[in-house]
């Protein structure tokens, strides 16, 4: 009988790690008491100061202030009215942050990280701001390095710092070597020594700002900010030609020439006035706030389903994908297997049975795989023999197997337990079983007698077949209506595994994926981008997916022009997840995968995915809505001061009748229409397409205000109550039509909207006091009549385009489509 060493160790370090004691309580009291702690904060949000701050100081309200100044100084009350509008909003963005703010905290709590530290020689989890200097950090696959150390021990410690490198090769190390923090474990378990902590660490900076709650990024932000940059331009010439046609081309008339109450204005104060209600017009004053509100509404809704959101944008993101590759494990699949079957090959001269118990017991951080296979073990009532481990491979998912080197009685043994597939030789009896049983849906694991070292470069070396194990993984309940759901929305799925091929056709045939039934061997794609994303697109189920080619196949997806979200929980998505447009992770994945991910759902509920789409949606399509409402009015009072200023006439507006249109023909309706529900699906071309409808419908509105002020004018330069009227009038009714056809499809409460809106303006015009405020009268019917018959010219152009465009943009979409399917159709041979 072969002797047994007392102590084994190779290369890497003992399999278990040695006795340490670590800090004392006393020695982390110290550390924090001089300011030496991990003093990164769990959320780079904005604190509630910078949020007051951020939504008071703000372009559009500092050019309010400027013009309610002005009113401020010349009078009357009336006309500062748009202020109140301002300060009302402005506190409503405040309310609604402050409620996103605390949603995302309490999510983000819950999703922080908890390393493990060694303290007075036991392993306990300490939040990462608890983490001190010199402390010992304990960590094993799927987590990520929080602070920059120095290895301790190793028990086939891999790490990945590609995502400080770049270089995707996991690096192994040991004893002695330094690990930085940002980096994460793809294989083995290991202990370091804190040497650098908090902003001292190489990645707490970078990760801060990875973090942040964001703003701002989004096709819909940036696309509003080019569109206010373009408003800011055309202020100052329009803001000047006014004031100059109305002091010195005998355009402007003094409020006791108009009848108006208030104060008595000379030539100046009058130019300032219309110049002043012109540009209150021109400013879409709600735009800006409605974005931000709708992106907070959508946080805590989301909030509410235990979706954390950890990038603003993610939200818009999601509602643009048209593919979906997610893993199967732990996603698709629940996170927990059961052993169903050992099947004997008779190849080992042992049981079975007591070599994957010494497996289990040998591995120091055991995956879902080893868990089950533990747990099958001792309900078999086999107990772990006392081998000594003298090699150890922990699992890795880039070559698909893990092992280990026993000293046994009989010698020393190496054992290896993974891909069938991998590690035979192709046409052996033994992996077409498995394959075989891998197209029923199970998870088949060899477990194989190697003939080299496990730790080996060369290992595992030629592998004798010895017994098949059998996972039954349970398919999620609601996978199969969360795949439906993206079918229905035109979203194709891909499920990106790293089984057999065979396995994961199985589980998307049995969730009734489309194209599950040809799955594909990863190892069978191109190597060459263009074709690996043609590969891709074409097929819908993969297996044997190592994650640097998960991360290719998002890549080649995105080159394809294809907007990807990934879902994953394992640290083999972590490159995939942080490639593709929007990342996804499950709440009870590793952290290096929560860390990457833009949404990390936290109740592990795929089901939530299609709520995310749907509120993306939601925000897209409504704020598209309220830009066009908006930028209505911009282009309109545009077109109105333009002309009017060419023409040296007085402008027909003060601010408050300003401030009446705006009011009930965009600003209230818009609130509304912000949060109302919408399934538009999302697409590209946010700027072009708003601008499409506010254009032209601004071009007309404008005219068509111009058209009624010349017409009830008739030749003379002071406009009176009754002229004015009739302009509000026509230009009241023309944007409530805009808003009708922005409004579709019609519900009742969208009807009563419009009603409300309806009632209020003719409350203004008809009772005594409404007519005092706002200066309006309406006691001439032909200057009325005339309104009218001006805005029902202008609603039947209006609508004439509208229908136009809308065919236009139908053939363009047809024609798209076409050219789209004759490029995914290949080529006969």
């Amino acid at each position: 009988m072969t002797e047994l060493p007392d102590v084994i160790e190779p290369p890497g370090g003992p399999a278990r790690p040695p006795a340490e004691t670590g800090l004392t309580e006393a020695e982390v009291a110290e550390r924090v008491a001089s300011g030496r702690t991990n003093d990164v904060p769990v959320r780079a949000g904005r604190t509630v100061g910078q949020i007051v701050r951020g939504n008071v100081f703000t372009r559009i309200n500092a050019m309010i202030a400027v013009l309610f100044s002005v009113i401020a100084v010349i009078g009357p009350v009336q006309d500062g009215l748009f202020a109140m509008v301002i300060l009302i909003n402005t506190l409503i963005g405040i309310v609604q942050e402050l409620r996103a703010k605390r949603t995302l905290d309490k999510l983000a709590i819950v999703n922080a990280a908890r390393p493990r530290v060694v303290r007075e020689g036991t392993v306990v989890r300490v939040a990462t701001q608890e983490i001190v200097l010199d402390e010992v950090l304990e960590v094993g696959a799927g987590d990520q390095v929080v602070v920059d150390g120095t290895v301790t021990w190793s028990g086939g410690l891999e790490v990945d710092e590609s995502l400080l490198t770049g270089e995707a090769d996991p690096v192994a190390k040991r004893p002695g070597d330094t690990v930085m923090s940002g980096s994460f474990v793809v294989a083995g378990t290991g202990r370091f020594r804190a040497t650098k902590v908090g902003r001292h660490a190489y990645a707490a900076r970078l990760a801060e700002e990875a973090s942040r709650f964001s703003l701002v990024r989004s096709e819909l932000r940036s696309g509003i900010d080019r569109i206010l940059t373009w408003i800011t331009y055309a202020l100052f010439p329009i803001g000047a030609l006014l004031i100059y046609s109305q002091l010195f081309m005998g355009g402007h008339v003094s409020l006791e020439e108009s009848g108006a109450g208030g104060q008595v204005s000379g030539p100046l104060a009058d130019a300032l006035r219309s110049m002043v209600a012109a540009l209150v017009s021109m400013v879409p004053e709600g735009l800006v706030l409605l974005t931000s509100i709708a992106f907070a509404v959508g946080v805590i809704r989301l909030g509410r389903h235990r979706c954390l959101v950890q990038e603003l944008p993610a939200i818009e993101g999601l509602a643009r994908v048209d593919v979906v590759c997610t893993d199967k494990t732990g996603t698709l699949t629940e996170t927990g297997m059961k052993l169903a079957e050992i099947r004997d090959l008779g190849g080992g001269t042992g049981s079975p049975v007591q070599v994957l118990a010494a497996l289990a017991a040998g591995d120091p951080d055991h995956n879902a795989s080893m868990a089950a296979i533990a747990q099958g073990c001792a309900a078999a009532g086999q107990d772990s023999p006392e081998w000594p481990v003298t090699a150890l491979a922990a699992f890795s998912s880039a070559r698909k197997w893990s092992g280990a080197s026993f000293a046994t009685p009989d010698g020393e043994q190496n054992w290896v337990l993974g891909a069938a597939d991998v590690l035979l030789g192709a046409g052996d009896p033994a992996a077409a079983e498995a394959e075989r049983l891998g197209a029923q849906g199970y998870r088949v694991l060899l477990l194989g007698r190697a003939q080299l070292r496990v730790d080996t470069e060369a290992a595992p070396g030629p592998v004798r077949p010895v017994a098949l194990v059998v996972l039954d993984q349970r398919v999620r309940e609601d996978a199969g209506p969360t795949l439906d759901y993206f079918a229905d929305q035109g979203v194709d799925v891909k499920i990106v595994s790293g089984d057999h091929a065979a396995s994961v056709g199985a589980v998307g045939r049995g969730l009734g994926l489309e194209g599950a039934d040809r799955p594909v061997d990863a190892r069978t794609l191109p190597q060459d981008p263009a074709g690996l994303g043609r590969e891709v697109e074409e097929h819908s189920a993969f297996g044997r997916v190592t994650p640097e080619r998960k991360r290719d196949m998002v890549r080649g997806l995105r080159d394809r022009g294809r907007t990807v979200a990934m879902t994953g929980d394992g640290v083999n998505d972590v490159l995939a997840l942080k490639e593709a447009d929007i990342g996804v992770a499950m709440g009870s994945g590793s952290p290096a995968s929560r860390s990457v991910a833009q949404l990390v759902l936290l109740d592990n509920r795929f089901a939530v995915l299609p709520r995310v789409v749907a509120e993306g949606r939601r925000v897209i399509g409504n704020i598209e809505r309220v830009a066009s409402l908006f930028l209505t009015k911009t282009v309109y009072t545009m077109v109105l001061a333009t002309i009017v200023g060419l023409l040296a006439v007085s402008y027909p507006f003060f601010p408050r009748h300003a401030t009446l249109i705006n009011a009930v023909t965009f600003g209230i309706p818009s609130f509304f229409l912000a949060l109302a529900p919408n399934t538009d699906i999302a697409r590209p071309g946010f700027v072009a397409r708003t601008l499409r409808l506010a254009v032209p419908s601004g071009l007309v509105a404008g005219l068509a205000a111009v058209t009624t002020y010349l017409l009830v004018l008739g030749g003379r330069s002071a406009p009176d109550p009754s002229d004015r009227t009739a302009v509000v009038i026509t230009l009241c009714a023309t944007t409530l039509w805009v808003l009708l056809l922005v409004a579709k499809p019609y519900v009742w409460w969208k009807v009563l909207l419009v009603g409300s809106m309806v009632g209020l303006l003719t409350l203004a015009m008809v009772t005594p006091l409404g007519q005092w405020f706002f200066d309006l009268d309406v006691s001439d019917p032909g200057k009325v009549l005339t309104g009218l018959a001006v805005a029902a010219a202008a609603i039947c152009v209006i609508t004439v385009i509208r229908v136009v465009d809308d065919r236009i943009i139908a053939r363009s979409r047809d024609r798209s489509g076409e050219e789209q399917e004759r490029e995914r159709v290949p080529e006969p041979v």
